[in-house]
Formats: C-alpha cells, sequence, structure tokens
C-alpha cells in the first residue's frame, strides 16, 4: 500500500476593506484569490521529500507533479487536508485542465486528533510536541508568504525547509496516531498475506479475546508492532434461531 503524505502552502486572499474586524468582504472588493505558493510530500516510509513551488517552475509543472504523486497514491496522509489542502489542489487540477487523479483513501489526521483527543490546542505544532516528536519550523510569519511572493530567494528557502518539516511533523505522527485511527485503510488488501494487521500490515499480531456486536461475534486481535486492535472476518458466534431470523 503506497500512502503519501503531503502539505501545501497558499498565498492569502487579497481585497480591499475599510476596517480590520468582522469584514464582510464582496466579490467586487477581491483583488485576488489565493493560490498554491508550493507543496512538499513523500511517501511514508521512503527517506525522500518532494519539493515543488512557482518559484522551481511554472504553476501547471507544479501542479502536474502533484497530481502525480497522488495518482500513484492508495492513501493520501494530511493534516485538515480534507477541508483545506486537497479541495485547492482539486481547483488547481479543474483550472489548469487536469483531470482527477485515481481514486484515493483520505487519512486526515486533525480529525483523528480532534474525535480522539482532547488537547487544550489541536495545531500539529502543539500536538507534536505534547507528543515529543518535534515540532514546526520557525519563521517570520504572514511576512515570509509575502516575501515568497515578491520572488525573495531567501525568503523561499525558508519556506521550502518549513514546508518539509511538516512534511516530516505528519509521518511521525501519522505513525504515533495510527494504532487510534478508525476506519483506517485496510493494508491487509495490499498484502501477500491476508491475514496482517490492517492498519501497518504486520503479520505478527495476538489473538485477545472476542469482539460482540448486536448480531455477531468475532475473534479479536491486537497488532504487536503497532499496538492496533482489530477482529477477524469470520463470524464465530451462534447462529440465529430460526424465529428471530424471519423477523
Amino acid at each position: 500500500m503506497r500512502i503519501l503524505l503531503l502539505d501545501i502552502e497558499v498565498s492569502p486572499n487579497v481585497a480591499h476593506v475599510w476596517g480590520l474586524f468582522q469584514q464582510n468582504v464582496g466579490l467586487s472588493q477581491l483583488l485576488e484569490s489565493g493560490y498554491t505558493l508550493c507543496w512538499a510530500a513523500k511517501w511514508h516510509g521512503e527517506k525522500e521529500i518532494f519539493f515543488e513551488s512557482l518559484q522551481t517552475g511554472t504553476k501547471k509543472r507544479m501542479v502536474k507533479r502533484i497530481h502525480q504523486l497522488i495518482d500513484q497514491a492508495d492513501a493520501v496522509v494530511h493534516y485538515n487536508g480534507t477541508r483545506f489542502d486537497m479541495p485547492i489542489l482539486n481547483k488547481d487540477f479543474l483550472l489548469n485542465g487536469i483531470a482527477p487523479p485515481s481514486p484515493y483513501k483520505q487519512i486526515d489526521l486533525l480529525r483523528v486528533v480532534r474525535q480522539r483527543f482532547r488537547f487544550p490546542s489541536n495545531k500539529l505544532d502543539y500536538v507534536s510536541q505534547a507528543l515529543g516528536i518535534g515540532q514546526k519550523s520557525k519563521h517570520a510569519g504572514h511576512e515570509l508568504w509575502l516575501q515568497c511572493m515578491n520572488g525573495n530567494q531567501a525568503a523561499w528557502r525558508v519556506m521550502e525547509r518549513y514546508n518539509k518539516q511538516d512534511v516530516r511533523l505528519l509521518e511521525k505522527l501519522y505513525d504515533r496516531l495510527k494504532p487510534w485511527i478508525r476506519n483506517h485503510p485496510n493494508q491487509g488488501l495490499y498484502a501477500e498475506n491476508p491475514e496482517s494487521c490492517p492498519k501497518c500490515g504486520s503479520e505478527t499480531f495476538q489473538r485477545r479475546g472476542i469482539e460482540h456486536t448486536n448480531a455477531c461475534s468475532y475473534r479479536r486481535f491486537q497488532c504487536c508492532k503497532c499496538l492496533g486492535w482489530f477482529r477477524g472476518a469470520v463470524n464465530i458466534g451462534p447462529k440465529p434461531s430460526q424465529k428471530f431470523a424471519n423477523l
């Protein structure tokens, strides 16, 4: 199973406003909508981090390159990418006349953090530091984006480090959160041995009791590698009586 970790950086919208608080910006006030400045991505378990930006080539080349990677992926890991990164990239594909990539699963780590835990902040930087896996690269804030939009070479080097570091954090966080992810794409479907952990593909796991649903019972297992829980596919419980089966 090929898992792509992805993060994009986007320019701000530019508009005319008359104030600084709770502004209702109309379309006639919008001067320029935000666009993708750059992206960074890597395959899970591999070292190389890919990076493309408007500074290294044309926008169409940048968009085509990330499209090629997504097209090869079985799943894409991101942080708030379901609502942000992926819709923006889809817009880029549409505007550049590029067909949709082949279907892929999405693993949004922000959704996992919000659903399974209660941190004081759900930001990637805070969660990563709380788990001791690293932190985001430091930068000058909004000014960095403005300098990159103006073609500042030094700013682009900082942006590349920042973008790539986010992807490194994504991979580390994904590995830590993996046993907590509900409905993770089944790795066993892509493995030579289908009897493997659906979260990480490991063939080393232990039987740990029985899981009962309202209608069936299944053997329950825990992976010795990622420590995730899963159940067998075969119902081992007694068959329901004919009386209730026909209701």
